[in-house]
């Protein structure tokens, strides 16, 4: 299975459809609040009926039934992952997994359900005062990955950094999915704890998330199995 998810951020059908052309093969991707407020669910179900893995990243955060009915409603999608925010609580996220097992049809896997812990754009300083987190961003990331696997999540989003002490507070079979990833050399853009693929695949990611390293690239689908084989094995 692809350990590298595909970030489709853009706006419309066209560039899309006109994007993922460009692959001979079946990929991940990650469709997040852009593109679906843009094109709607409908574009989770095209790219699904193209034959793609899709990672639907719209961080669900509200009252418990408000997300159970959300997560049941988004299970009937066929997506592969879908997550929530660890901030809404043991409570919320339960309920966030109750509504994907009741939502998923009969006969199909119920996607897998994952934690937003603090968003990779977010410095130890914007943690602290203006969020009102005190301490590392490290313990606060474990923390809620710890409240994560305690809800019956299946793992976390977390960055590169964090990825090694969550697994050993959760475990191996607990899924790391890690956005803020860069190519040596390239723009960190709005991300403040970033990393490349190759200290990725150091520090034990299961998944990485990388979206203008391969969308902006000139070959996007030679950049994308370029990344895949360093996160996979290291070698280039």
């Amino acid at each position: 299975m692809s350990r590298t998810i595909i970030a489709l951020d853009f706006s419309t059908r066209e560039q899309v459809i006109s994007f993922l052309k460009q692959f001979d093969e079946p990929v991940y991707v990650k469709i997040g609040m852009e593109l679906t407020y843009a094109c709607g669910l409908e574009m989770v179900r095209e790219v699904k009926g193209m034959g793609h893995k899709i990672f639907l990243d719209l961080k669900l955060h509200d009252i418990p039934n408000t997300v159970k009915g959300g997560m049941k409603n988004l299970a009937a999608l066929g997506v592969d992952i879908v997550n929530c925010h660890c901030g809404g609580g043991i409570e919320m996220m339960k309920a966030a997994k109750q509504g994907l097992i009741e939502g998923t049809p009969e006969g199909q896997e119920v996607p897998k359900l994952i934690g937003v812990t603090i968003l990779t754009s977010t410095s130890q300083e914007a943690m602290n005062n203006e969020l009102g987190i005190p301490g590392a961003v490290l313990d606060t990331v474990v923390h809620y990955a710890k409240n994560a696997k305690e809800a019956g999540l299946d793992g976390v989003v977390c960055s590169v950094l964090e990825a090694r002490a969550i697994h050993e507070a959760c475990g191996d079979d607990f899924l790391t999915v890690t956005p803020g990833i860069r190519l040596a050399g390239g723009s960190v853009d709005d991300q403040k704890r970033v990393a490349t693929p190759e200290l990725a695949r150091k520090q034990g990611c299961d998944m990485i998330v990388v979206g203008r390293s391969i969308t902006k690239a000139e070959n996007p689908a030679e950049t994308y199995r370029m990344i895949e084989k360093e996160i996979s094995d290291g070698r280039i």
